[in-house]
């Protein structure tokens, strides 16, 4: 019985290994492919994006630059955006549960390396945990800030600014 866990062991690891290689080989080709998109600059300033991460976001939006219209169309499409259900004196503020998880699971990834690098960000997500947002609430809204934001830059062609990004809330800059 030893000798047949031995061998699947060693069968395992062998697969393991070149798993490995093959995920090293497919970054290498993503991130040169990826580079050569005229917007790859500008999703790659992004807090938390780089090009695997942004790569994923870029296919997920697409690259039509008049396809949403506004930034709270680009959110909505995300499922980053809270639904507000208002009925007579009740107002119920809830996250989106149909949304495309191939997209959300980015952009979440990129809010949490994003608030570790990101001042702005870092003091935006600490505003939501202070108001008692739990860790995924307020990592959700500091998604959906980042895709406001890279809205705004792709709009304009430009990279991002943490002192822009953030100039409306004037206690992150300071941070």
């Amino acid at each position: 019985m030893a000798a047949a866990y031995a061998a699947s062991t060693r069968a395992l690891v062998t697969i393991l290994a070149t798993l490995n290689e093959q995920i090293t080989v497919l970054c290498k080709e993503v991130e040169a492919y990826s580079g050569r998109h005229p917007a790859a600059e500008i999703i790659t300033s992004q807090p938390g994006l780089g090009p695997i991460l942004g790569a994923r976001v870029l296919a997920e939006f697409g690259d039509a630059p008049d396809r949403y219209t506004s930034a709270k169309a680009r959110k909505n499409y995300a499922g980053t955006s809270p639904i507000t259900r208002a009925s007579g004196k009740k107002k119920v503020v809830a996250a989106r549960f149909v949304h495309n998880d191939r997209l959300i699971d980015p952009l979440i990834t990129q809010a949490a390396a994003a608030v570790r690098f990101s001042p702005g960000a870092r003091a935006y997500y600490d505003k939501q945990r202070a108001r008692d947002a739990n860790y995924n609430t307020a990592l959700r809204q500091v998604a959906n800030r980042l895709v406001g934001i890279l809205h705004g830059c792709l709009k304009t062609g430009t990279l991002h600014d943490e002192a822009t990004a953030w100039s409306s809330h004037p206690q992150s800059v300071a941070a």
